[in-house]
């Protein structure tokens, strides 16, 4: 098997906070991140794909086409968003960095058929990043 990493950047801002809760849950909960004015990330995706190689081509996948998909799906959909309230494929949910990998497997996978999608590692800081390996 060979896995083959494509990596992006985008830049977007959130609030994580939960609107049934008190301001004061919310800031014990979720610290300088509930701030009522957002913050921001630029964050580092890692989309990882795996296969076998076509002997034609030497390639699991072909990485230009793999970036143009990532391009279209996600960093044209995420980049300089408000997660909160800009990114459809986020109405309704809490846009931490783990629902957020979940939410890019979702848009991705569905679009990825010469190999598998593997895993999607969001760096949100040089200190947090998450893995995602689609459901068991």
């Amino acid at each position: 098997m060979i896995y083959l990493t494509r990596i992006e950047h985008f830049n977007a801002a959130h609030r994580l906070y939960n609107e049934h809760w008190d301001e004061e849950r919310n800031m014990a909960t979720f610290g300088k991140c509930a701030n009522p004015n957002w913050h921001g990330h630029n964050y580092e995706l890692h989309v990882t794909v795996k296969g076998n190689a076509d002997p034609e081509t030497g390639f699991i996948m072909n990485a230009k086409e793999l970036s143009s998909l990532i391009k279209e799906r996600i960093t044209d959909v995420l980049d300089h968003r408000n997660l909160n309230v800009d990114v459809p494929f986020l109405k309704g949910l809490q846009p931490s960095t783990e629902v957020l990998a979940k939410c890019i497997w979702d848009q991705l996978e569905p679009h990825i058929s010469e190999c598998q999608l593997h895993c999607i590692k969001l760096v949100e800081t040089h200190a947090i990043y998450v893995e995602y390996y689609g459901e068991a």
